[in-house]
């Protein structure tokens, strides 16, 4: 109980706050800035009495100087606090208090110093189309025009600053706005979300889930696995700031055509029985336990026998009744992967301005019912949107694997060729490859949960210092930094020096790197201090490993560790420029030292992994808006480098630039070897310029190609173009080869060409 000497004192006194504003006097707030810094020691002899003590000879301080003026300010209440702490000896408390007090100053004023930065971003936010404002074209899935979007990126610009200035240690801010790290995603550094993950539907569909508006039972049919599968991808992106990966979306869905199936066969089977008025001739009830208890869509109509015994009518009935109920789960299991796509392609999350950022992966599902889910599925990403639009999501991914679809003899060859056919005209499927060494080394036969599984453009999670826990679902990356390597590569090549300095080169990288450790450190404290309650959907119903056993106050640094921190890098080409002059795709002491160069980062980041006991993992960085952002800074700086800072973007990671002209194998020959270091995500694309799907057999032995140079992840880009008017889709000229209209002759062309940098 703190004793307050005049009451009525304290009611007339008003605190003058730094902003000139003077709001009612309150001794609780002096008490917990006195609590923080008592409670922020290590003694444990100190009680409340203390606190108590401390309080009470500030109260009487402020009562003495207000008696003539009915006001104080706040700093001199906290020099109060701090001159009390010295009487009574209280040193370590006073350290605690005062160094939280300078930390408090220096936020406050690089806030100010961000203010008018701050106000020209919300300017441009208003005022510019997202074609002319890069703020605005930060995430690919955001509508930037729109009322919602534009508050998403209010939101997010805001966010940004106040993280730099009041979250992290300002040399990280410094090294972010100086170009020399990025960190992604820094908006969402306040709420402490995690980056992706990977779902394992089989596990939220077995006893239902909730989204917190409503709890869905365990779906009965395949179009209610679709929808709920699109429901747990958009329910989840609200709780991530990244993206969302059903790693075996074949094996998820398989349980759902059986279900399909049964209900077809049963309503198909007693609807002829009645035609036949033969419905009264065994026992009903026993036949649909034996239908209820198959375990596939493939069954041998004999196991039926006892129920038509010698009837051969009996017999067509049930052969019949099995042949239509089969077609109609293919028809309905159809309809449902196409409903998918377009739930996908159509549902919003946060605020209702962004598509969720998707990715499937499937193939290696042998039995009938998992090759029909894949069969459809490819078949409606093939017929497209509603009008004939290529879908961008979810991004589809093909595992493909010897044994199970690469061989002409195996189970799903003719799917693996269905999919190539799908990707010659849509671009998608993109194709994993489980038996590059680093995949195929979790691999294990018939278990999809030890298959690797890549999210969105590139990322991969899947080793894991918890041995017990190296498999995909449940897991995701936390948050990942990337280095300017082209810039460490300026400053101590041939570009802007004698001779290179490699030596230096690799002391820059390596001090770099311990930065970036600390900072992606210093953002996993700020998760794991994050409780259940914030991820509702994430860790409340159990989509995240070991989540399900987290009570609402656990610490989540125990299942979160099953995460990775990735460090990445982008522009290896231009590195290699500025050091030697020479990029890996033009030389071969390039393409040695560039492989040393990124040998030399995954050596470190396993070395924070065995130090840390943490995942770290190095990524593959792609280009998008960030390579336009480093080499923009790079040129005001060093000016115009040829082959360096001469083009709008850094080429994408480890890529040999795609303006160089260099045959399919000799540049999967020399990327291939990187795939393997980067255990955090990768991916190699192809550029192809003409209409593949005219020659699926070459688009087919690309693939190969991948496949025998250990690419982890690989994509064949090319030019898919559509006539809004006709729908036709493919390759389209001055003249759409289906109608016969010319361009100019009314409603442009549409061009999707996702080119790689």
């Amino acid at each position: 109980m703190v004793k307050v000497i005049n009451k009525s004192q304290f009611e007339k006194i008003e605190v003058i706050k730094r902003d000139g504003k003077k709001v009612p006097f309150n001794n609780e707030k002096i008490m917990l800035a006195i609590s923080k810094g008592f409670n922020n020691t290590e003694n444990i002899k100190y009680h409340d009495d203390d606190k108590i003590k401390v309080l009470e000879a500030v109260l009487e301080n402020i009562e003495d100087s207000t008696k003539e003026i009915n006001c104080i300010k706040i700093d001199d209440i906290q020099n109060l606090i701090e001159d009390k702490l010295k009487e009574f000896n209280y040193f370590d408390v006073l350290e605690n208090v005062s160094n939280y007090r300078k930390k408090r100053l220096i936020s406050r004023n690089n806030f100010i110093k961000r203010e008018h930065g701050l106000i020209k971003s919300l300017e441009s936010l208003t005022l510019k189309d997202a074609k002319e404002e890069d703020i605005k074209r930060d995430n690919a899935n955001i509508d930037g025009n729109s009322a919602m979007g534009t508050m998403l990126q209010y939101g997010s610009t805001l966010s940004k600053e106040f993280s730099k200035s009041y979250l992290m240690n300002p040399k990280f801010a410094e090294l972010h706005d100086s170009g020399q790290i990025h960190i992604h995603d820094m908006d969402f550094l306040p709420m402490g979300t995690t980056t992706c993950c990977q779902i394992d539907l089989l596990e939220l569909f077995k006893n239902g889930f909730s989204t917190g508006h409503g709890y869905l039972r365990e779906p009965n049919d395949i179009m209610s696995y679709s929808a709920l599968a699109a429901i747990a991808i958009q329910a989840n992106q609200n709780d991530q700031h990244g993206g969302q990966s059903l790693p075996a979306f074949d094996f998820f869905l398989a349980p759902g055509v059986i279900k399909t199936f049964k209900k077809q066969f049963k309503q198909t089977l007693f609807d002829f029985l009645e035609l036949e008025e033969l419905t009264e001739i065994f026992n009903k009830e026993e036949l649909l336990s034996v239908i209820d208890n198959l375990n596939s869509i493939d069954i041998e109509i004999s196991i039926f026998d006892k129920f038509y015994k010698e009837s051969n009518k009996l017999q067509r009935i049930f052969d019949l009744a099995y042949q239509k109920a089969i077609k109609k789960t293919d028809r309905i299991t159809y309809q449902a992967m196409e409903a998918f796509i377009h739930n996908l392609n159509t549902m919003h999350s946060r605020a209702g301005a962004q598509v969720p950022f998707s990715s499937v992966n499937f193939g290696t599902d042998t039995s009938s019912e998992g090759r029909m889910v894949i069969k459809n599925y490819l078949l409606a990403l093939d017929s497209g949107l509603g009008h004939k639009e290529t879908p961008i999501f979810p991004i589809s991914i093909f595992k493909v694997k010897e044994g199970i679809n690469y061989f002409k003899e195996d189970p799903n060859y003719d799917l693996f060729e269905l999919s190539c056919k799908v990707s010659s005209k849509r671009l998608f499927p993109n194709f994993s490859f489980l038996d590059s060494p680093f995949n195929l080394k979790y691999y294990k036969k018939g278990d999809y949960k030890t298959e690797v599984a890549y999210m969105g453009c590139r990322t991969r999670v899947m080793g894991n210092v918890n041995k017990d826990k190296e498999i995909t679902p449940g897991r995701g990356n936390l948050s990942f930094t990337s280095i300017n390597l082209p810039r460490i590569g300026i400053k101590h090549g041939i570009a802007t020096n004698k001779k290179c300095d490699m030596d230096g080169f690799y002391q820059e990288l390596s001090n770099m790197m311990d930065l970036v450790k600390e900072q992606l450190l210093e953002r996993f404290d700020i998760q794991c201090h994050k409780k259940v309650y914030n991820f509702p959907f994430l860790l409340g119903q159990g989509i995240w490993m070991d989540s399900s056993s987290l009570k609402p106050n656990s610490r989540l640094k125990r299942v979160l560790k099953n995460g990775t921190l990735a460090i990445g890098f982008i522009g290896l080409a231009e590195t290699l420029k500025a050091l030697i002059g020479k990029h890996h795709g033009e030389s071969e002491k390039a393409r040695k030292l560039g492989y040393e160069i990124i040998k030399f980062m995954r050596d470190k980041v396993d070395e924070y992994t065995n130090e840390y006991n943490l995942n770290f993992s190095l990524l593959a960085t792609p280009a998008e808006s960030l390579s336009g952002k480093f080499v923009k800074l790079d040129k005001e700086i060093y000016g115009t480098i040829e082959g360096v800072t001469d083009r709008k973007y850094y080429t994408n990671s480890f890529h040999v630039p795609v303006y160089y002209n260099i045959s399919i194998i000799d540049k999967l020959k020399i990327e291939g070897p990187y795939h393997e270091l980067t255990n955090g995500g990768h991916i190699s694309y192809i550029e192809l310029d003409g209409d593949t799907t005219n020659n699926i057999e070459a688009f087919m032995k690309i693939i190969r190609i991948m496949h025998d140079n250990n690419i982890g992840y690989g994509a064949i880009n090319h030019p898919v173009d559509r006539d809004p008017v006709c729908g036709y889709t493919g390759v389209i000229n001055d003249v759409c080869p289906c109608c016969g209209r010319r361009e100019n002759e009314g409603i442009k062309m549409e061009r999707l060409n996702n080119i790689e940098r």
